[in-house]
């Protein structure tokens, strides 16, 4: 069971290799629409083999990593998605982002995976609906866990996939949960990366008295709530939001969600106040609320990995416990000396740990000390 990684010679790494597409049958369904042919552009060039805290910024440019980007009109509505480096497999592998966030926040454990030439292909790394460059659909209503998770199945097929390995970050895991649920022939395996659960569920139905529970997200939901309102009554929550930045006071609103804020590149402190939608945000956590966890979890036959950090605010040691129950087979690590983004924080490890076929232990709670 693994993500498919490939290990590369320092000639093979360019992005003219990465974009060398051999011959596809056509597939039927929705068709990415056209898109002019990336440019030849160099790739970020890696600082180090071993890697510490942080040591990516967020790249927005899909070029770099040799993707293209494809809008695409699927039955839940449009979807913008990055996908490429295509070779003679049928598995794709579906990176997921989470609430608040977009494809690029990805960019890291690409940028890692690259540095240490363990570059993942046949990639899909759309835009959730609601979230970067894929609006909300115009019926809100239809937008559930169990309907995401349908147009990231579509979106694949589209795409000439008939398997895929998912990896989802955040509420993206609530997403990459239900797939491997709903598709169990199709999903190979499943990773989760900080992957909220069953405390934010307890904390979206019952905010009061769950308070203590997860108080940062708590706060968080709180305060999306609010925004909402403003921006319901006529208000600019934007505005605020752009206001906020000017100040530079992003960073602290954000610091909770990282073991060493203070670190963290600029970009991923624009890019979170980017994607700061606060009816986005409290739609997601609302729809998360009213999922049936165990009920669907319970139907996952693939393996499953999930890693969070050790300084995680959105994930207990109780969701370990409860996640082991729902999925048997879910095998669960801690990595040290992170938050909330592993894929930002510690993009390395991360990758190390959801390298499947990698002969590497993944021991349960670990504390190794990592740079």
């Amino acid at each position: 069971m693994s993500i498919v990684m490939t290990r590369r010679t320092s000639r093979d790494l360019s992005v003219v290799s990465a974009l060398e597409t051999p011959p596809q049958r056509p597939k039927p369904g929705p068709l990415p629409s056209p898109q002019p042919a990336p440019a030849s552009r160099p790739r970020p060039a890696p600082p180090a083999t071993v890697l510490g805290y942080s040591p990516f910024a967020l790249d927005s440019d899909a070029l770099h990593f040799g993707l293209t980007t494809s809008s695409m009109r699927l039955r839940g509505g449009p979807v913008v998605v990055r996908h490429g480096r295509r070779t003679n497999s049928a598995t794709a592998t579906i990176l997921l982002h989470g609430a608040a966030g977009s494809w690029t926040t990805w960019t890291p454990l690409l940028q890692a995976a690259h540095a240490t030439e363990r570059d993942l292909d046949d990639l899909i790394i759309p835009d959730l609906p609601g979230w970067g460059d894929t609006p909300l659909p115009a019926d809100e209503s239809t937008l559930t866990v169990e309907s995401m998770a349908e147009t990231v199945a579509e979106m694949a097929r589209a795409l000439g996939y008939e398997r895929w390995n998912v990896v989802g970050h955040s509420m993206g895991g609530f997403v990459a949960l239900q797939l491997a649920a709903s598709e169990t022939r199709a999903t190979a395996s499943v990773g989760l990366v900080s992957a909220t659960s069953f405390s934010i569920q307890d904390s979206v139905r019952h905010p009061i008295r769950h308070f203590s529970v997860l108080p940062a997200f708590s706060a968080l939901l709180l305060t999306m709530r609010l925004l909402r309102l403003v921006r319901l009554g006529g208000g600019a929550s934007s505005g605020l939001i752009r206001v906020l930045a000017r100040l530079n006071l992003m960073r602290g609103l954000v610091a909770p969600l990282f073991r060493r804020p203070g670190v963290i590149d600029s970009t991923v402190v624009v890019a979170l106040g980017t994607e700061v939608r606060p009816a986005g945000f409290v739609l997601a956590a609302v729809r998360a609320g009213a999922y049936d966890a165990p009920g669907r979890w319970a139907q996952i036959v693939c393996p499953v990995r999930a890693v969070h950090g050790d300084n995680d605010v959105f994930v207990t040691a109780d969701d370990d416990v409860r996640l082991r129950a729902a999925v048997p087979q879910c095998v669960i690590s801690t990595i040290a000396g992170s938050g909330h983004f592993g894929q930002i924080e510690r993009p390395l490890e991360v990758l190390l740990r959801l390298e499947f076929a990698a002969p590497l232990p993944v021991i349960p709670c670990s504390t190794v000390t990592i740079p």
